[in-house]
């Protein structure tokens, strides 16, 4: 093994006092912004600055969007009652004659610029123009370059038609149902359905079934029950709906027409025709399919499916997930548009805007309120890291002198105390640090003044034990039994000094284990006094024992209770004159009767002074500055006194009165916690003697 001999056992190795000079210097050098307290505020008020200016704008866009969505949504309801009165007007008539009145009429009812042109933009109507399209005071504005929507009865455009589109099919492929062409029935025809249908009506309500007749666009009455099952559709059938569903001579002409042009295009694509029905589902082989352009039933029965044939369904419910069934709804929408494209009239551009001409689009933000709002942003949170600058600046200013102060510490330089400018969290911080210095000035005062004594109390029995032996190297003195006695006696008290230091340093090192067991107290007070009787009789000094009756065993450590006793009584005889006394007394603390008993160790001694009182558990303070063995001692006594009772869950204190004496006292838990697990660590309080 290499390295420095760490002395006597027990005796920590000496620190130096200044670090090595290869240990980097850290004095001066300031800290990265973004690792420094500054940097940090700087970065938290920027953030909350961008939060609340966020926090801010969004409130107002969205109290803002609340008034603009109303007004869009507005807008939206309008032009959509423009656009399917204006998609109705082109499902029945072929072509856009007199729409031109309509929507002028549409122009006043909802305050906005209505123009219809063709797919090349050529006008059919404008409500801006004068009426009857002579000259007027000045041209119509131009339309914007984009239409507002489609009007095609064939083809439903999404940006204005609001209306559900049922489940799954292309909305932009849906059919305006007022497109019935060739479908509409007659005058005669019409009004014999309607017979039927109040017949049928009747009847139902007959059977406390309530349905009303529900006219349709083509002109066929349609009987719609409320509350449909199984039962009321048994009992609709015996009330003639079957019959009503037939088709009349004129739908069964245009749905013959229909099927034609449907088979012809499922021919195309190599598929089998199929037979369709009134209500455009399709029969194929026994199945009976309906066209994706129905529209979804629930509670409404329409006439036109034969009694026997499975009630059609809503389309995209499962109907068009088999290749041959989407090419059939295919063929049948692509024959409606066939045979309706004759009876409706031609797609047409649908522009709506403002009545001075400018669209009715949505509202956007412009450059200069864009520009406002991102400046007035800017400004918060220039104001912001302003604010947070200044007061960063002032509360890192005092952070620094503390950091310099630390760092001169450190470094062994003496470090004047920091200035304390107000009373706050830095200014209480800068306080403690000085109490801190100050403290630690008076340890390192402390720890000096202790090297010296150890070194001259070790040095003292040492120089004896050197000074015989050299002497009897010479022949001056004998080796007889009393220059054997002088050299044992020396030997004990340099093993006295060095087994003080070692409880002491054991006990700073938290390895000082304690071994409890039951104890009696009078009689540990009675062994302690056995054993200093020898050096009270030489110091001319009586000895006694007092312990009240019926005191509960103490649960303790026997070798290191005796240990702290003898120190007190060993320090008492020793500042007691010849003649005194020193009394050891046991009794109840009476804190809590039966838990805590008191040892108490009085002399009547020359006592210890009011300002020299609180300092005597201080380690390595001695009340006698001389180094006088017989007074003085090491200093180390009450040190180990005190750590060995706070060890056993106690405490000590002192009591004196200047020329009548001293009075110590321990005060022990009669059954404390775990002793075997307990030590009093490096902060079990330092000590010292008189």
């Amino acid at each position: 093994m290499h390295g420095r001999d760490p002395g006597p056992k027990g005796l920590p190795e000496r620190l130096p006092e200044r670090l090595p000079e290869r240990l980097p210097r850290r004095r001066g050098r300031r800290l990265p912004l973004r690792k420094s307290l500054l940097g940090r505020l700087l970065a938290v008020s920027a953030l909350v600055a961008f939060c609340s200016v966020a926090a801010t704008a969004w409130l107002a866009v969205q109290t803002t969007s609340g008034a603009i969505e109303e007004q869009q949504g507005q807008n939206l309801s309008d032009g959509a009652r423009i656009y399917d009165r204006l998609r109705e007007h082109a499902a029945t008539r072929p072509d856009w004659d007199g729409v031109e009145r309509t929507v002028r009429e549409l122009a006043a009812r909802y305050d906005r610029r209505i123009a219809l042109t063709t797919e090349d933009h050529r006008p059919l109507a404008d409500s801006a123009r004068a009426p009857g399209g002579g000259p007027a005071d000045s041209p119509p504005p131009a339309l914007p370059p984009e239409a507002s929507a489609v009007v095609d009865p064939l083809a439903s455009d999404t940006a204005l038609d609001l209306e559900p589109q049922g489940g799954g099919g292309d909305a932009k492929a849906r059919i305006d149902p007022r497109a019935v062409g060739p479908f509409r029935v007659t005058g005669s025809e019409r009004t014999g359905l309607e017979r039927r249908a109040e017949r049928a009506v009747d009847c139902l309500k007959g059977y406390g079934v309530a349905a009303d007749v529900v006219p349709t666009p083509s002109g066929r009455p349609r009987i719609q029950i409320v509350g449909e099952s199984d039962d009321d559709l048994a009992e609709g059938l015996r009330c003639g709906l079957a019959e009503l569903a037939e088709p009349t001579p004129t739908e069964a002409k245009a749905l013959a027409a229909l099927n034609r042009l449907s088979d012809a295009c499922l021919k195309r694509t190599g598929h089998d025709p199929v037979r369709l029905n009134l209500d455009l589902s399709w029969a194929r082989q026994g199945v009976r399919k309906p066209s994706a352009a129905v529209e979804p039933r629930t509670t409404v029965l329409l006439p036109g499916p034969s009694p026997s044939a499975e009630p059609a369904e809503p389309a995209g419910l499962g109907f068009g997930d088999s290749t041959v069934d989407r090419a059939v709804a295919s063929c049948v929408e692509t024959a409606r548009r066939e045979q309706l494209s004759p009876h409706v009239s031609p797609a047409a551009l649908l522009f709506i805007g403002d009545a001075d001409g400018t669209p009715a689009s949505g509202f956007d933000l412009s450059a200069e309120n864009t520009a406002r709002i991102v400046g007035v942003a800017a400004l918060v949170l220039a104001l912001t890291v302003g604010a947070t600058l200044l007061a960063a600046t002032r509360l890192v200013r005092p952070l620094h002198a503390l950091t310099g102060a630390a760092q001169r510490m450190k470094d062994g330089e003496r470090s004047e105390p920091v200035p304390v400018t107000a009373d706050n969290e830095i200014g209480r911080l800068a306080a403690a640090f000085n109490d801190m210095a100050a403290h630690r000035a008076r340890l390192e005062t402390q720890r000096r003044a202790m090297v010296s004594d150890v070194a001259h109390e070790l040095r003292t029995p040492l120089s004896n034990i050197r000074g015989w032996l050299e002497g009897a190297q010479d022949g001056i003195a004998e080796p007889d039994e009393a220059f054997v006695s002088s050299l044992l006696e020396e030997a004990v008290q340099l093993q006295h000094i060095i087994d003080d230091l070692q409880d002491l340093a054991e006990s700073d090192a938290g390895a000082l284990r304690l071994h409890p067991g039951p104890v009696a107290v009078a009689e540990l007070l009675g062994q302690v006094a056995a054993a200093q009787q020898a050096r009270a009789e030489t110091a001319g000094v009586a000895l006694r024992v007092r312990a009240a009756d019926g005191l509960p065993p103490l649960t303790a450590d026997p070798v290191r209770l005796r240990q702290a006793v003898g120190n007190l009584v060993s320090n008492a005889v020793r500042h007691t004159p010849p003649g005194g006394t020193v009394t050891l007394r046991a009794y109840d603390s009476g804190e809590r009767p039966g838990q805590w008993l008191a040892v108490a160790v009085a002399d009547t001694g020359e006592g210890i002074t009011a300002e020299n009182l609180p300092h005597v558990f201080d380690r390595f303070w001695r009340a006698e500055k001389s180094r006088n063995r017989r007074m003085g001692g090491s200093g180390l006594g009450l040190a180990i006194v005190r750590n060995l009772t706070e060890a056993h869950g106690g405490t000590v204190t002192a009591a004196s009165e200047p020329g009548k004496g001293a009075e110590f006292t321990l005060r022990l838990p009669v059954r404390p916690g775990p002793l075997a697990d307990r030590d009093p660590g490096p902060g079990a309080g330092p000590g010292g003697v008189r």
